[in-house]
């Protein structure tokens, strides 16, 4: 079986389940090719790849790139498309491709990670996009059952839940959650390599890992964390838009938040067995990779109750309002001022984590609904 992966641009989770997703395909024997942008396969390791994403090499090299991805689509069994931007491509591509005379068309399936938001801009255009692809795929999933809704709201004939795991989990769940004393003896190691001097290290600290972007409602993040009554460390890891990240630090200095931005890592797994807690803020979210290693590393979750995230949290963390800086707030100081509750959440997060599928049976789940849609007319 051949299958293209098409995916965009990607920073975070996308790029990180394409890249598992193929690798354990191909383990399995299957004939994986990626197409993308340049930035993707740069940030990730995709395996055979191909930097076929239009404009991405100047407007006069677009037509070429779209002729490629189009016989390389004619000659696949799959194309498997990733977020607006991939679905909306390989749909273009697939346009009146008719089977050739020794085999059948090839099947599109697209992989919706992210809902569209309302001041993202651009939103009829976007939804009549979405209504497009919805209707020509042979199979839509969604990363969370309101993107399946959503899919089948825009006329999706088939729509599925398709779980998108951490890679990470297996290997923190391997570790034993650290203890106040270990979390404190890690912090001093971490604070050290970003250089955080001035900081207590007696005081507890809470972690948040995100792209610093619009969607992540980091603001409001800032400004709970100036409603704190209990005094810690705040440190948000994680790049994205530097203008963003300005205004950002001035909003901590003003308001004397106890925020710390200290930009991509790639000892994160450390930063959540260090925290007392860790805070996700976004305005949406699908099953936030970072959310599953937080449980798997024993770190109590504070997130907003949107998306596939209440589902992922609700039994395991504490769910509070979006945009809502007080719920934040007193939800983050329950953990840190109860150890009891700190400890209980630390082991239901462990006890979900532990149920979460692996890459081995992501890509088992992957090839049945291949070999199901392969067999559909």
């Amino acid at each position: 079986m051949r299958v293209v992966m098409v995916v965009g641009r990607s920073t975070g989770g996308i790029g990180t389940h394409v890249a598992q997703l193929s690798a354990d395909l191909r383990d399995r024997g299957t004939d994986v090719v990626v197409v993308t942008h340049p930035l993707t396969a740069q940030r990730f390791d995709l395996g055979p790849v191909r930097l076929w994403w239009p404009g991405s090499a100047g407007w006069i090299r677009a037509l070429h790139d779209f002729r490629l991805l189009r016989r390389l689509a004619l000659d696949s069994d799959i194309v498997h498309a990733h977020g607006h931007q991939g679905a909306l491509l390989a749909s273009l591509s697939m346009m009146s491709i008719a089977p050739k005379r020794d085999r059948s068309r090839p099947k599109l399936i697209v992989s919706q990670h992210n809902a569209v938001l309302e001041d993202s801009g651009r939103q009829g255009l976007k939804r009549l996009a979405q209504r497009w692809v919805a209707r020509r795929a042979d199979l839509v999933t969604g990363a969370s059952s309101d993107l399946v809704k959503e899919a089948l709201l825009f006329g999706a004939g088939r729509a599925e839940l398709a779980q998108v795991p951490s890679p990470r989990v297996p290997e923190l769940l391997e570790e034993r959650p650290a203890d106040a004393q270990m979390r404190a003896k890690i912090r001093a190691t971490l604070f050290s390599s970003v250089d955080l001097k001035e900081v207590d290290l007696a005081l507890p600290l809470v972690v948040t890992i995100s792209r610093i972007a619009p969607q992540k409602n980091l603001p409001v993040l800032v400004e709970a964390a100036s409603r704190l009554l209990n005094p810690c460390t705040w440190v948000v890891l994680g790049d994205g838009d530097p203008d963003l990240l300005t205004t950002l630090r001035a909003q901590a200095h003003a308001l004397g938040a106890p925020v710390h931005f200290v930009g991509a890592r790639s000892d994160a797994d450390q930063w959540l067995r260090a925290a007392e807690v860790f805070v996700l803020p976004s305005e949406w979210e699908a099953r936030a990779l970072v959310v599953q290693e937080a449980m798997a590393a024993g770190t109590p979750v504070v997130a907003t109750d949107v998306g596939g995230l209440h589902d992922l949290v609700a039994r395991a963390g504490l769910l509070v309002t979006p945009g809502d800086p007080d719920a934040i707030a007193e939800a983050s100081d329950r953990v840190l001022s109860d150890p009891g509750l700190r400890a209980d959440l630390a082991r239901r997060g462990r006890e979900v984590a532990t149920t979460l599928p692996d890459g081995h049976d992501t890509a088992t789940w992957w090839l049945e609904r291949y070999a199901e849609t392969l067999l559909m007319t």
